[in-house]
């Protein structure tokens, strides 16, 4: 004979979950430990992650960060702006932090893939198909290069 199952007992009654106050803004960080994306409310000193443990502090209140990808093992970093170069604790590259205004971007002059180069720089080569486009001010051919040339 089948024996009828039974409901799962209703939970206690608790305080139904509330989410953070809309006034109570949240930021962002890396994990010092596992370079896990970590959220924090804004205020705190300091944040132990969930998945290692590890405690990563706070930057001080007003401080500006950037982030930017490792060029050695493409790991996430986050840095304070205005930094120069950011050495990467995983892989241990010493990475140019660029700022938005000294960059600029081209498309590839053969497979058309949009490339990202410090500005000033005359060419650029892409990383997909190694071609390598030329940037900056477009040459002319003159006379003297046509027939020295």
């Amino acid at each position: 004979m089948p024996v009828p199952l039974a409901p799962y007992p209703s939970p206690p009654a608790a305080a139904p979950y509330t989410t953070p106050p809309s006034n109570g803004a949240q930021s962002q960080l890396v994990c010092s430990g596992c370079r896990n994306l970590l959220l924090y409310p804004v205020g705190a000193t300091s944040v132990c992650c969930a998945v290692c443990n590890a405690v990563t502090a706070v930057p001080p209140p007003g401080t500006e960060m950037a982030q930017l990808v490792c060029g050695g093992c493409h790991t996430l970093l986050m840095y304070i702006r205005g930094a120069t170069s950011v050495q990467c604790s995983c892989c241990h590259t010493v990475n140019l932090a660029l700022e938005a205004n000294q960059v600029a971007h081209v498309n590839c002059g053969n497979c058309r893939m949009l490339l990202m180069y410090q500005y000033g720089a005359r060419s650029v080569k892409c990383a997909v198909c190694n071609f390598v486009t030329s940037v900056g001010v477009p040459t002319t051919t003159t006379t003297e290069q046509k027939f020295n040339g």
